[in-house]
């Protein structure tokens, strides 16, 4: 007979420095927290954790308060462009489509990409592909978005980035940013995966690259997956997925790997947030920056780092 393992997940949606008090907290919790329900219900029955990545990010995606899909800030030029990645620790397959246009669910062509002999698509590439599946043309703009980008182009963008959070009261918040989701989950048959997906940071140079359609801030083998959100030339920088990943795969224990890596960067004076599963069931957490966005179900209950205190740099459960 063999044993089944008990479902694991963590999501996430961003990272910052502000959620602008508790109306902040509990409508994001709360969004949070109707994803992982319903994602965890999948690997409850047996889904895989790929499969269950996939849903997870299609729903962050299709949450305009997300920046990700629908509700993605709108770079310099006025225009949306998406990236997305997805690795399955199983196969140790990366896929992902870098700066695409006009399509609901990023993470869908990633998913396709998984077994396919190019899997990495750029702009016109991913382009291609949609049209080659037939996938409905979308347009991702929200309003708030739009108001955001018109008021920084009033400003002569002197913001580096858009707020990471897409609501009312945070459309003076130019502290709160640093927008991507990522879903990481443990099936029951001990396989993990993880996705990421971004709008990118807003009002960058057209064709900047995100870290999320990297390894470097979406990776995964057997042993454990990282998702990351933050400052993406950060990520880039301390290539923090893949690092946190390989010192697990060497034989680092999960929590260590993220004290580790985590204690790296912060000396370095990175900006960012990761998310982490391993094969064991351990789900993970950190920060550099002051807020991170993210919840988690370990198979008794639900909870998040929403009010996770500013000192600490990892969590774990």
């Amino acid at each position: 007979m063999v044993l089944k393992m008990q479902p694991k997940l963590i999501i996430h949606g961003g990272a910052g420095s502000s959620l602008q008090g508790k109306g902040g907290v509990a409508a994001v919790r709360e969004a949070l927290y109707t994803i992982i329900e319903e994602v965890y219900g999948l690997l409850a029955n047996g889904s895989s954790a790929k499969d269950a990545v996939v849903r997870g990010c299609q729903l962050l995606e299709d949450n305009p308060r997300f920046n990700a899909g629908t509700g993605s800030v709108l770079q310099s030029d006025g225009q949306i462009r998406m990236s997305a990645s997805l690795m399955d620790g199983a196969t140790q397959s990366f896929s992902g489509v870098i700066n695409i246009s006009r399509i609901k669910n990023p993470i869908d062509l990633a998913d396709f990409l998984q077994t396919s002999p190019d899997r990495v698509l750029s702009d016109y590439g991913a382009a291609e592909l949609a049209r080659e599946l037939q996938v409905p043309s979308y347009n991702a703009l929200t309003d708030l978005r739009l108001q955001e980008w018109i008021q920084e182009r009033q400003d002569n963008f002197q913001r580096t980035m858009a707020g990471v959070i897409a609501e009312p009261e945070f459309a003076e918040a130019s502290s709160a940013r640093r927008g991507t989701i990522g879903v990481v989950a443990l099936d029951t048959e001990g396989k993990i995966a993880v996705g990421t997906s971004t709008g990118g940071k807003g009002f960058e140079r057209i064709g900047r690259v995100s870290d999320s359609a990297m390894p470097a801030g979406n990776y995964a083998t057997q042993y454990a997956a990282v998702s990351c959100t933050g400052i993406g030339e950060d990520i880039i920088d301390e290539c923090l997925a893949a690092r946190v990943v390989v010192r697990v795969t060497d034989g680092m224990s999960l929590k260590d790997a993220m004290q580790r890596s985590f204690g790296e960067a912060k000396a370095n004076k990175r900006d960012f947030g990761a998310i982490a599963l391993d094969r064991d069931g351990t789900i993970a957490w950190g920060k550099t920056s002051q807020v991170l966005l993210a919840a988690y179900h370990n198979g008794e209950f639900m909870g998040d780092t929403l009010e996770w205190g500013e000192g600490e740099l990892v969590g774990h459960c």
